[in-house]
């Protein structure tokens, strides 16, 4: 599978869905449920699939991580982004 170009727009696939909060409310551990199971997303993936929304393109992800995280190489960042991606993209959890 290919990696997401900056004009990608980068969603959760069909079939897959963020769960409802857990009781005490809190979306530190928000989890995807997909059809063959559910994974549970914390920090910086939780924040990177949220905004993949499929309305904001792959560049605009990016950049916007990159200014949220400036102490991090950008490079890096767009680099670890885009490989996190693909490999959803190969288990079926987000298309683009």
């Amino acid at each position: 599978m290919a990696p997401p170009n900056d004009s990608s727009q980068p969603r959760l696939a069909a079939g897959c869905r963020w769960a409802p909060s857990d009781k005490t409310g809190t979306e530190e551990n928000r989890m995807i449920l997909f059809p063959e199971g559910a994974i549970k997303l914390q920090g910086t993936g939780r924040q990177v699939l949220e905004r993949c929304d499929g309305q904001r393109s792959f560049g605009e992800i990016i950049a916007d991580l990159q200014k949220e995280f400036r102490a991090a190489d950008p490079q890096k960042i767009r680099a670890d982004i885009s490989v996190f991606l693909e490999q959803l993209q190969r288990r079926r959890i987000v298309d683009y």
